[in-house]
């Protein structure tokens, strides 16, 4: 028994809070199939650092499929009690609430939820927050300097801002934002500030994309998640050399801090393994991966570090925000209404 975990994987197993049937449970899946299988809808690289550390230190098997948030929020539901998938892991929090609101998460260990603030988590424990990234307006500083930019991503919406920002509104990221507006000031005032974003806003396919076009001079500046950012300067920073990066703090909707969320399929067949993998994700050896590696996306584990170059989450005064309620359906509505979508 126990063939595939060598001495030093059961004691970190049982370091986890395994007990013996829970780790006979796994030995018997792991002879008999795969492992894990994971709907992945994180950034890919990052996901194969966590799937690959993981197998390494608790020999556990993993296959991810990759996907867009909603894609595989919507593939989950159609799937429903039959999916085959383990474990979902998304960018952003509203693609969880749509699989949450049906009903199709089990439970995930209380052990495993004391390592995530509650603040990262929503209150019925059927999923946790993995990590998070901020909202920040990049800007090309040949063309503003910081006394001309916006106090709140509100400003935005502003005729004087017509064609001279950017963003991907078609994507989760800035639908998320969207959301968080959305529940922090309301129906009527969304509607209208998304009514000035349409006529102001220049659409982009993607963070990076955007981002590109505020530093080579298309836009003055655009609305994207920091790590795109950062991402880049630790490269040859190509796209970011001429931006700077504005946070706008002051629990502005604009300092939203999204958080990506992991959680357990009820279907699932290897519940015992993927609630390992998630108490290691949301534990050190997963939360090290964020501080150490070059996804540059904060770390959300109760003490656990981000990368140093990061400005520290606590810096970033973001709004308070119940992420359980972040309103999918009625953002795209809002958003569609007013020609972003």
């Amino acid at each position: 028994m126990f063939s595939r975990f060598d001495p030093s994987r059961r004691s970190l197993l049982l370091s986890m809070g395994l007990g013996a049937a829970a780790l006979s449970s796994l030995d018997a899946l792991a002879q008999s199939d795969d492992g894990l299988l994971i709907y992945n809808a994180q950034h890919v690289s990052l996901t194969r650092a966590w799937v690959e550390a993981f197998t390494r230190d608790t020999g556990i098997k993993v296959t991810v499929r990759d996907g867009s948030d909603y894609e595989i929020a919507n593939q989950i539901i159609q799937e429903g009690a039959v999916s085959p998938a383990d474990i979902f892991l998304t960018e952003n929090s509203p693609a969880m609430t749509l699989v949450d609101n049906r009903n199709l998460f089990a439970q995930i260990d209380p052990a495993t939820l004391a390592q995530v603030p509650a603040v990262f988590r929503p209150e019925n424990g059927k999923w946790t927050g993995i990590a998070a990234r901020s909202t920040v307006f990049v800007y090309r500083k040949t063309k503003l300097s910081r006394d001309t930019l916006p106090k709140s991503i509100m400003d935005l919406a502003d005729p004087k801002w017509k064609g001279r920002i950017g963003g991907a509104p078609v994507g989760p990221d800035f639908q998320a934002i969207v959301s968080a507006v959305l529940q922090l000031k309301g129906e009527e005032a969304t509607a209208g500030w998304l009514k000035g974003l349409k006529e102001n806003l220049v659409s982009f396919r993607g963070n990076s994309v955007a981002m590109k076009a505020a530093n080579d001079g298309e836009i003055e500046g655009a609305v994207i998640y920091h790590y795109y950012y950062f991402g880049d300067m630790s490269k040859r920073g190509e796209n970011t050399e001429k931006l700077g990066v504005h946070y706008f703090r002051n629990q502005d909707p604009g300092a939203f801090v999204s958080v990506s969320g992991g959680g357990i399929l009820a279907s699932s067949k290897r519940q015992a393994q993927a609630q390992v993998f998630m108490k290691w994700l949301t534990g050190k050896g997963g939360q090290d991966i964020l501080r150490t590696g070059n996804s540059y996306e904060y770390a959300v584990g109760e003490g656990a570090a981000s990368n140093r170059n990061l400005v520290p989450l606590a810096e970033l005064q973001a709004p308070k925000i119940e992420i359980s309620k972040l309103n999918t359906a009625k953002t795209q509505e809002l958003m569609q209404k007013a020609g972003l979508l």
